[in-house]
């Protein structure tokens, strides 16, 4: 799970595809802002990361999350609050 992975005060940028002006901050003030998005934003919402990440299933490790993978650290986040 993402949520493991990616410690809460690393260094990322929240983007979207649409050029709106990206968030710079950690994984937690992204997945903070993504829960203030509305469904259209989310959709087009990824964060790209200091520090890649392994995923099953993948070869690699990737620099950017997914707005899946965003909404699993928002849901988190919220649990956890």
């Amino acid at each position: 799970m993402l949520t493991s992975s990616i410690p809460w005060d690393q260094a990322a940028t929240m983007i979207d595809l649409e050029g709106r002006a990206p968030i710079i901050g950690t994984i937690r003030d992204c997945a903070m802002h993504y829960t203030l998005y509305k469904p259209h934003a989310r959709t087009q919402a990824r964060v790209l990361l200091t520090v890649p990440v392994h995923r099953e299933g993948r070869a690699t490790r990737t620099w950017v999350l997914d707005p899946d993978e965003i909404a699993q650290l928002a849901d988190w986040l919220a649990a956890k609050q």
